[in-house]
């Protein structure tokens, strides 16, 4: 996930957090992050359909959290995201005849998925509640 995605959706997840039951608009959001409210609506769709936000058109619509920020883990906001591989391998192809080039995808695919899942487990460890009280 070479992207922004996560800290953007961090981001609003921790505004609606703070914000309790009240509905906050995109253009708000948007504010406090400094992106155009449209990337702050495709977050909050793709958010949206994981659950984690409800949101609301008209005069006194906006968005709010799907459920309370502590039933929330900041890995189910990473897997709401991710469109690709945390680590990536080279697209070439190695020598079949050297005795690295034949092996390294392999052990390469072992090393990453063994580091996206310490990722996901310290990220599992944190509610979006335990985050959000960082902040005054």
């Amino acid at each position: 996930m070479n992207n922004t995605r996560l800290s953007v959706s961090i981001h609003i997840l921790t505004l609606l957090a703070k914000a309790d039951d009240e509905w906050l608009s995109s253009d708000y959001i948007s504010g406090s992050i400094n992106i155009n409210p449209v990337l702050v609506r495709k977050e909050l769709a793709n958010l949206s359909n994981h659950k984690l936000v409800k949101s609301r058109e008209g005069k006194n619509g906006g968005s709010r959290l799907g459920r309370p920020a502590r039933e929330i883990y900041l890995s189910e906001v990473y897997q709401a995201v991710q469109q690709q591989d945390l680590l990536i391998k080279s697209k070439n192809k190695p020598s079949p005849y050297c005795p690295v080039g034949r092996q390294i995808n392999k052990h390469l695919t072992e090393l990453y998925n063994d580091a996206e899942k310490a990722l996901l487990g310290q990220l599992g460890k944190k509610t979006l509640r335990q985050f959000a009280l960082q902040f005054n």
